[in-house]
């Protein structure tokens, strides 16, 4: 006989199948986080929190779709597995090297501040130093996935804030180390705990000296052998192998497993197959960082947290402030002026990933009611969902109270006003890297005055110093413009490939100067006509002009005239390179080849066979409204001749080839509409 409260909620694990299988707890995890994810991207949240949810709402303590079983706990292991990897995968020496003044002083006075603060406090309510090492260890630890994407999206890299911060989390990549080394023995009876201390830390140098030694001749090694093998499934094996593997040793070793994968990563940055790495992981980065918060949300109980919210929220404001205010003091103390301070004190204040990693084992350990891991975790993860704006609140107060901070903007404003003061019909160059540096040569060849902007301070110093017209400054900001003599200028070039940044500029310009030509850099074809629209007197996809280039040189080499050549380049270009539109992909074009990033969105053609019993056979291309699917007709190969483009009353054959141009989504739907109607 069912119990009232069981009669009452009728979502409790006891009335619905249990679900052990490996297969099964997948499966409902997919089905819940993929429309949870897409809810969150709709609302524009943070996808980090919709697998919070997922693994709360699904998690033993709350549906227990998913419940508290070996095959659960093996699920988390692998999430941390794979975070630990990419983490280390992503530590760099050489960057370590050149920050290392603000890695090993601010860095490690962060970490060793924040975890005295919490011992201490540890310590007076009576929790115990242990505990203290293990809570201070983790609430010292920030989000290098957060911040890392949050400074690349608001070009803050180079800045001294940027560098800072970047310095600071590099150090809690090396202090997680030792965390993971000593966190596991101090568990042990005090009588026993000197010896497990020092019999652990003895076999982490063993462990470290080993890999971190040998291992690194052996992994350059090994990665020669397989790669030779030219063989992308090989390769995404061995990494596989190799990441696992080490991990599994760690383990062996008594230490963890989270500490073998980060060495993985570690050895693996360190050799040239670094790049082919991130790119062959890139796709699953985003996926095991969710499964990682997923298995977090299923380690917290909501019950808890309903019980003590006000306390939950008090201690988030206190961990906040207390953890930035020590960031600020001590950023102040290395010799920051106060907006650099308040800008990594408030960007450094969240927890981050490896705190949850080191808070795994008391969490998983805590005795029945004991609630603070709970009420620890709670804290950890709110604070990471504040932290994206942390960030932008970190900038808005450094503009706010910091008197250098509006110092340091007016004194930009003016050393470029003071650079472009002497020049009149000049040309704006936003951006001074490869491209923008060759354009501005050809433009001293000829005389023409210039300014150029950039936002990279290194690269404005070293050119700068060799006496060239670059300044520091966002292109992007309506101020630098006006100060670089957008009123006085004859042309602007825009000679970085960023659309976002590029529509900036050229909303700026519009509101200023109408008339004004602004050229515009693209990679490819699929932004031209939003750039236009916004206002570009002329975009230059590079990948196009490359291939027009290519085009021309060959077409004089066999013998074409000059001026026939010159006039199918301007016909091409007239005709904004409809021409070059799209192209058939192969097994090499990764995104990464094409573009640096994702190219699902970039036009590509795709021929389609019309197999015999098609939807489309006997019917015109009219009747079929391909461009309702978002896609274009390139052309129509028949078993008697072929056709750049087929007129709307073409009727389609069995055997004929549809030539299609389209996104890749696009092109799906259209193929459906071709086979089935």
């Amino acid at each position: 006989m069912p119990t009232p409260s069981a009669l009452m909620d009728p979502w409790r694990s006891d009335r619905l199948p249990r679900m052990h299988d490996s297969l099964q707890v997948v499966l409902v995890l997919l089905a819940v986080a993929v429309p949870m994810v897409v809810a969150c991207r709709q609302f524009g949240l943070p996808p980090l929190l919709g697998y919070l949810l997922v693994g709360t709402l699904i998690g033993p303590h709350a549906l227990a779709w998913i419940p508290d079983s070996a095959e659960t706990r093996y699920l988390a292991e692998f999430g941390v597995v794979f975070l630990m990897f990419t983490i280390g995968l992503e530590f760099s020496l050489p960057k370590l090297t050149t920050l290392r003044s603000m890695v090993f002083g601010l860095g490690s006075a962060q970490v060793a501040a924040c975890m005295l603060v919490v011992i201490g406090i540890a310590l007076v309510f009576g929790l115990g130093w242990r505990t203290g090492i293990v809570l201070g260890g983790a609430l010292a630890m920030s989000s290098t996935a957060i911040l890392a994407k949050s400074l690349v999206e608001r070009q803050e890299l180079g800045t001294l804030h940027g560098r800072q911060i970047i310095s600071v989390l590099l150090f809690q990549d090396l202090a997680v180390v030792p965390l993971l080394i000593v966190i596991p023995a101090l568990a042990v009876p005090a009588d026993q705990l000197a010896r497990e201390l020092g019999f652990a830390i003895l076999k982490g140098v063993l462990v470290l000296v080993l890999l971190l030694l040998v291992g690194q001749r052996v992994m350059r090694s090994w990665f020669h052998l397989v790669s030779r093998q030219k063989s992308p499934e090989l390769f995404v094996l061995n990494v596989l192998l190799i990441t696992i593997g080490l991990a599994a040793v760690t383990d062996l070793a008594g230490l963890s497993l989270a500490l073998g994968a980060f060495l993985a990563g570690m050895l693996i940055s360190e050799t040239e197959y670094r790049l082919q790495v991130e790119d062959d992981i890139k796709p699953f980065r985003d996926v095991l960082l969710g499964l990682f918060f997923v298995t977090v949300g299923m380690a917290l109980d909501l019950r808890v947290v309903v019980d003590h919210l006000l306390l939950v929220v008090v201690l988030l404001g206190v961990y906040l402030l207390a953890k930035g205010g020590v960031i600020v003091m001590l950023a102040r103390l290395s010799g920051s002026d106060t907006g650099v301070a308040l800008r990594v004190g408030f960007a450094l204040a969240a927890a981050g990933e490896f705190g949850f990693v080191l808070l795994q084992p008391a969490t998983e350990s805590a005795l029945p009611g004991d609630t603070t891991p709970q009420i620890i975790l709670a804290v950890m993860l709110l604070s990471m969902i504040v932290a994206p704006f942390a960030v932008d609140r970190g900038a808005w107060l450094a503009r706010r109270f910091s008197a250098s901070e509006w110092m340091n903007r007016a004194m930009q404003v003016h050393n470029i006003a003071v650079q472009s003061m002497s020049r009149d019909a000049h040309v704006i160059i936003c951006g001074y890297g490869r491209s923008g540096q060759n354009l501005a040569r050809l433009l001293d060849q000829e005389g023409i005055p210039m300014i150029a902007l950039d936002f990279d301070s290194t690269r404005v110093r070293e050119a700068a110093a060799a006496g060239e017209s670059v300044v520091f400054g966002d292109a992007a900001r309506r101020e630098v413009l006006i100060a670089a003599g957008l009123l006085r200028a004859q042309a602007l070039v825009v000679s970085y490939a960023d659309t976002t940044s590029a529509l900036k500029i050229l909303g700026h310009v519009h509101e200023l100067r109408p008339d004004l030509p602004v050229i515009v850099r693209t990679w490819d074809a699929t932004d031209i006509a939003r750039l236009k629209d916004a206002g570009a007197s002329e975009v230059v996809p590079e990948v196009l002009e490359g291939s027009l280039m290519l085009a021309a040189q060959t077409l004089m080499h066999i013998g074409l005239p000059f001026s026939r050549v010159m006039g199918r380049i301007r016909k091409t270009r007239s005709q904004q390179y409809s021409l070059f539109r799209g192209f058939f992909r192969g097994a090499t074009d990764t995104p990464e080849a094409l573009e640096g990033g994702s190219s699902a969105a970039l036009p590509q053609l795709r021929s389609f066979v019309l197999p015999q019993g098609a939807f489309a056979i006997g019917r015109r291309l009219e009747d079929l409204d391909l461009e309702g699917a978002g896609v274009e007709v390139a052309s129509v190969r028949n078993r008697s001749a072929r056709s750049a483009l087929q007129s709307s009353e073409t009727l389609l054959g069995e055997g004929d080839v549809v030539v299609l141009l389209g996104t890749q989504e696009a092109l799906a739907a259209a193929e459906i509409r071709l086979l089935q109607g």
